[in-house]
């Protein structure tokens, strides 16, 4: 049986992968899409040929052969865009790291050198693949080297597969005789000139008459048509020259040992570190534990501690260490699943990492208890911890106590490792102790996927002790060894002030807020869901009864149908998979359809009870109230995020969507107390951009929009027109979040042109914002990032990118980051604030929602007056700046009343 090669063309399916899958970065801001895309395509090669031998030639920068002879040869080519430049040298790394062996020869192409490989590896009796995009390689196709091009089609990589019978069935012609072909057609895409004029139809014509051009020559005054004729006649010396530069030589003195690239192992301990590095998550299973190894070498210190003396020991060390040494740090790590704790681990030095199962004489409760002492006896921030909010459950007054949220210990003695990571890269997908590790101790360690896979931790605890211990003491051993190099990153970046005067903080206001949770009138929910439902009968019978049929109203095909075949509707926009039935094409047919308007109500209204009426429902747990989870290293710009449910998404701007908020109601004897700051984004913009006009009308309190109005439309104040105002709030508020002319003119239904002047005037009436925001811009591109009032970071790699799209989507950005994290980072300082006086004056009220701007109080009917005079303080002063921060406060006895 003889065995394969698989030889692969580098640049040519590096090229192919990058304009074919969409842009991806990992935490360092790398473009990693072509590495992506060329594991994938190679993956499934190798998975399918299952090859002895791989190979992947590269071509490299310096002239070759061709160049000499013609200089002009692939002149018309573009530079290679930088986000795929930057990849070439990560894909050479990549594949050594794997043990694939990699071959490029200064003077000539990859082409050249996978011809010179593919012949002489057949020759002596291997069955070869070559693997590109490039039809040029069809002139190596023989019975025993198959060419094999991948094709991207609807997101679906197919392969078309060339031996020599199928290069004639699709060009007419043989492998070699496509050379000459070539030399004839020429190649606009290599600057090959052949003869003007002559097309592949034509040339292959002529090629298969005559198998050659030398013969053509020979024939030239019997040559059919005339046109091509003259062409070749008067360009022979061209045609000689484009055959010499299609030619591919197959006998390139390149120093090539075919055992030197017999497969190996590709899933080495360097592969896997580099594929954790760029993020590429669905290789990693590829990898089985015992080949990457990879070990921690602190592993050795790792223990399970099952005597109870032992146990006693080792919390009398952490005891005495943080007495002792007020510089040290104790990591920390819990095993907590659905309330029940499984174990711990404590990292107390590098050499002493121990974990440490609940059983018969280790109970939870004497473990929470003596973390607590532990805690309590820190006198600073020397517990560090991953995701603190979800351990603290542990540290509760009564932890069997729904109602009393109360904490044994103080927020000043901890250190949550993940939210500095966060701070450092925020836009990471997780920040668990192996990225971290990986991050900023250099290490590449098992995920918590790959050790326990989708096993439970009670599962583990019951069967898989062992791996339960290292996991544990990875998490409790790396919170403790990042701490140090994300420290010094802090102060580097300037943001230890955000890190420990804003989200350590705020780590135990929300994890308050979740532990109150929101009362919800279950039976108004149900009686809301049943409005819904009629509602949306009624509007489906409208709807039939409009269209003359029945058909289902949530089928895009079946609705787009009816719409543009059936009532002949305008502006129908047909696609593979029928006609168009998005929301903007929709919204511009209901004005004169009022069947289309029904169409939007009822979507509006299935969602609303889909997500809400029945949604809400599941949440609702045995004390009758919601405990969503507030996040706090979800968002890119700071922004808290809030899931399970998603309570921040409450709709507000819809009469029917507002409703839902009457079901959200306070505890007896309470009332809902809800502030919302005004226009706070505007007024940053103001301060930061220091726009004096700005400034002024704020200052002087005036409306804003109303202000706008009068500078752009050069009207008097009083004459503003409403139409006027409402324009002039599209422009102010689509100034903060960089918006184009086009998208202005679509907000108002208005001409491009129109919009583009709108903004104009805007710059014009406010000539501070337009210098603020070209500074912004001017800023990201040269740093890859933006700051905010508080230092925090926003990468955007994005304002570097060669692509039109992705480069005007990341300006977008370095406009609106800095603004937007800035409201996000005084939303905290307000909740932090709040929070605090709340508990200094052992008010009953609580801080118990967040939803962007505004903060939602349950506030006992006895401290209404103090908790508004407390809430609209705090939230004032919550920042200084240039314009007074203006709250909105009103009291209710639901949400939307207090709304």
């Amino acid at each position: 049986m003889r065995k394969k090669l698989i030889l692969i063309d580098g640049h040519s399916i590096l090229n192919r992968a990058f304009y074919g899958v969409p842009d991806l970065t990992n935490a360092e801001g790398i473009h990693t899409n072509a590495l992506y895309g060329f594991l994938n395509i190679m993956f499934r090669f190798i998975d399918e040929e299952k090859p002895d031998y791989i190979t992947v030639a590269f071509d490299l920068s310096a002239p070759t052969f061709r160049h000499k002879e013609y200089a002009a040869y692939k002149g018309t080519r573009k530079p290679m865009a930088p986000e795929l430049k930057q990849q070439v040298p990560l894909i050479k790394e990549l594949l050594r790291a794997m043990q694939i062996t990699i071959v490029e020869k200064e003077g000539y192409e990859a082409d050249d050198l996978l011809g010179t490989i593919a012949k002489k590896t057949a020759a002596k009796g291997l069955d070869v693949s070559v693997i590109s995009g490039d039809r040029d390689l069809l002139q190596l196709a023989e019975e025993h080297i198959k060419i094999r091009i991948p094709k991207t089609k609807k997101g679906v990589t197919e392969v078309e597969d060339y031996l020599p019978a199928d290069v004639e069935t699709l060009y007419g012609v043989t492998p070699l005789e496509f050379i000459d072909m070539k030399a004839l057609m020429g190649d606009t895409s290599d600057n090959i000139p052949g003869a003007p004029g002559v097309g592949p139809k034509t040339a292959s014509a002529l090629i298969t008459q005559y198998h050659n051009i030398e013969t053509i020559f020979e024939h030239l005054d019997e040559l059919k048509p005339p046109k091509a004729k003259k062409s070749i006649s008067e360009n022979v010396e061209q045609v000689k020259l484009s055959k010499f530069l299609a030619t591919i030589d197959i006998d390139v003195p390149v120093d090539y040992d075919l055992e030197n690239a017999a497969v190996g192992g590709y899933y080495t301990p360097e592969a896997y570190e580099l594929f954790k590095r760029f993020n590429f998550k669905s290789f990693l299973k590829r990898f089985n534990q015992e080949d990457t190894g990879i070990t921690l070498e602190a592993d050795r210190y790792f223990t399970c501690v099952t005597e109870f003396s032992e146990v006693e020991e080792l919390f009398a060390q952490a005891q005495n260490k943080v007495r002792t040494d007020k510089n040290a740090v104790i990591g920390f790590a819990a095993a907590v699943e659905k309330g029940i704790l499984y174990g711990i681990s404590l990292a107390v030095s590098p050499e002493k990492t121990a974990y440490i199962p609940v059983s018969g004489f280790v109970t939870q409760e004497y473990l929470t208890d003596k973390l607590s002492e532990l805690v309590q006896q820190c006198p600073s921030r020397q517990i560090a911890v991953m995701a603190l909010k979800e351990k603290l459950d542990l540290f509760r007054n009564c932890p069997g106590d729904s109602k009393d949220t109360r904490l044994k210990v103080s927020q000043d003695k901890f250190i949550d490792t993940a939210i500095a990571a966060y701070l450092l890269n925020p836009t990471n997908q997780e920040y668990t102790y192996d990225t971290i590790a990986k991050d900023f101790c250099g290490l590449t360690l098992n995920s918590r996927a790959e050790l326990l896979g989708k096993t439970t931790l009670a599962e583990a605890a019951d069967t898989q002790q062992e791996t339960l211990c290292r996991l544990l003491c990875m998490e409790s051993y790396i919170a403790m060894a990042a701490w140090k190099p994300l420290y010094k990153a802090l102060e580097e970046e300037n943001m230890r002030s955000l890190f420990f005067d804003i989200e350590m903080p705020l780590v135990f206001v929300l994890y308050e807020m979740q532990a109150e949770g929101i009362r919800v009138d279950s039976a108004a929910l149900k009686e809301y869901g049943t409005m819904l439902g009629e509602k949306i009968a009624v509007l489906e019978q409208e709807i039939y009864a409009d269209a003359g049929e029945t058909f289902n109203i949530n089928s895009p095909k079946q609705l787009g149908v009816i719409l543009f075949e059936k009532m002949g509707m305008p502006n129908g926009k047909k696609t593979k998979s029928g006609y168009s039935t998005a929301a903007d094409i929709l919204e511009k047919l209901a004005p004169e359809y009022p069947v289309v308007q029904k169409i939007l109500d009822y979507r509006q209204m299935t969602k609303l009870k889909s997500t809400y009426a029945d949604g809400l429902a599941g949440y609702i747990q045995e004390d009758g109230r919601i405990h969503g989870t507030f996040n706090q290293t979800i968002t890119a710009t700071g922004r808290i995020s809030s899931t399970e449910p998603n309570l921040q998404n409450i709709p507000i701007r819809m009469e029917l969507g507002k409703k839902i908020r009457q079901v959200f109601i306070p505890r007896d004897g309470y009332v809902f107390l809800d502030a919302d700051y005004s226009q706070i984004e505007l007024r940053i913009l103001a301060h930061m951009s220091g726009d004096e006009k700005l400034i002024e009308a704020y200052n002087s309190a005036q409306d804003i929009h109303r202000t706008t109005a009068s500078q752009v439309f050069h009207v008097p104040f009083d004459e503003v027109t409403p139409e006027q105002r409402r324009n002039a709030k599209a422009v102010n508020f689509g100034i903060v979040y960089g918006i184009s002319s086009f998208g202005l003119s679509q907000d108002l239904s208005i001409s491009k042109k129109q919009a583009a002047e709108y903004i104009e005037k805007y710059f014009e009436a406010y000539p501070g914002i337009k210098v603020y925001i070209d500074e912004l811009v001017a800023f990201a591109k040269e740093h890859g990032y933006s700051l905010t009032m508080f230092n925090r970071r926003r990468p955007i790699p994005e304002i570097k990118s060669s692509n039109f799209m992705q480069r005007s989507f990341g300006e977008r950005v370095a406009m609106n980051a800095p603004i937007q994290g800035t409201a996000a980072d005084i939303i905290k300082l307000a909740m932090i604030e709040v929070y605090n006086r709340l508990k200094e004056r052992g008010l009953k009220s609580r801080l118990i929602l967040q939803v962007h701007d505004e903060l939602l109080v349950e506030a006992h009917q006895d401290e209404v007056e103090e908790v508004k005079q407390l809430m609209t303080d705090a939230m004032k002063n919550a920042a200084k700046l240039a314009v007074v921060l203006e709250v909105d406060l009103k009291e209710g006895k639901n949400w939307l009343e207090a709304h």
